[in-house]
């Protein structure tokens, strides 16, 4: 794209802490260059929010939408009875032409449903993936799925690694990257009917795929792309979330002898940061569907927020979905035979 600004459409109501937040995160985007901000909301709140921003002369605009998702509301019953919710209307910016990339720090799954119903899944995809670089120790890993899909057929195991192969490309600058298949244990014969299937498929693929793979080579830097289905990684997700808290409380305790209060808290703070997505990242691409969606944590304030629009960034100069259908092309051929 050349020194073209990547134009980011950045739904201002998603998140905990939307709309103030969202706005500071899109003014320091804005202020570090390579984006244009298309603020969606409600006109009053975003002017309100921007009043205190020094924002004059930044590549941002305002797009209105009155409608947005409130706390507790169902995502699927609120976005058909709000087609104007701010983050439908920031993905249709996108899908329209408007917009190279939509990105919105609300409720995941209200995110992933306008992903689909704005932009459609790339064309033999089941259903949106979630997914990328979770842990610190593990820099250059992706782990996919991580939540959305809970009950897995094996061919979904096929897709989640092709956008994995592509995802470690375009994101991480992996040129031939290794997939493995997380199992209770590295042999063939591991693992339950769906990843024993998934298992010959990955075979099949084309793909790099190293064979099973076990928890503790997520750390071992023995595959690139690890794949499970959504309900072993959100809960291999959830328990990392809870063991670094623990181990970060635990350790401010036992170097509080050792340091000074302040001291201690900081190494603690580091440890827990470690498994905080969204101060690292900020966000990532739903992956499988047919256009750049960035999901943020809800809990995001304004740094991770300008991370995350640096990740769309990132995703619309690599070709990232060009690259997925590029891939999936090819496994599917090699499926077939």
């Amino acid at each position: 794209m050349g020194q073209e600004r990547v134009r980011v459409a950045v739904d201002a109501m998603g998140g905990d802490f939307a709309p103030q937040e969202v706005v500071k995160g899109a003014v320091e985007a804005a202020k570090k260059g390579g984006v244009e901000i298309i603020l969606v909301g409600p006109l009053e709140r975003l002017e309100e929010e921007l009043a205190s921003c020094d924002w004059s002369g930044l590549p941002i605009r305002l797009h209105n939408a009155p409608q947005f998702i409130r706390d507790g509301e169902p995502p699927a019953a609120v976005l058909r009875a709000k087609p104007n919710a701010s983050v439908m209307v920031a993905a249709r910016l996108a899908k329209e032409g408007e917009a190279d990339a939509a990105l919105s720090m609300g409720h995941t799954g209200a995110v992933m449903i306008a992903a689909r119903w704005v932009f459609g899944n790339i064309e033999g995809m089941d259903r949106p993936v979630g997914g990328g670089v979770v842990f610190s120790l593990a820099p250059k890993t992706v782990v996919l799925d991580l939540g959305p899909n809970v009950d897995c057929k094996p061919r979904q195991f096929l897709q989640f690694a092709a956008l994995g192969v592509a995802y470690a490309r375009c994101l991480l600058g992996i040129v031939e990257p290794r997939v493995g298949l997380l199992s209770n244990g590295a042999e063939e014969g591991k693992g339950n009917r769906q990843t024993k299937e998934a298992y010959k498929l990955l075979q099949r693929s084309g793909l790099n795929f190293v064979g099973n793979v076990e928890g503790w080579d997520i750390f071992s830097d023995r595959a690139d792309v690890i794949v499970c289905d959504g309900f072993v990684g959100n809960v291999l997700l959830k328990f990392s979330e809870g063991l670094s808290a623990a181990l970060a409380d635990w350790l401010k305790e036992r170097l509080s002898a050792l340091l000074s209060a302040q001291e201690a808290r900081k190494v603690a703070d580091e440890l827990r940061g470690m498994m905080e997505v969204e101060r690292r990242v900020g966000g990532g691409p739903l992956l499988g569907v047919k256009g750049v969606m960035i999901a943020g944590h809800g809990r995001s304030k304004a740094p991770a927020v300008e991370k995350a629009i640096q990740q769309a960034k990132l995703a619309v100069e690599s070709h990232l979905i060009e690259t997925i259908e590029a891939e999936w092309h090819k496994v599917r051929q090699a499926i077939r035979g």
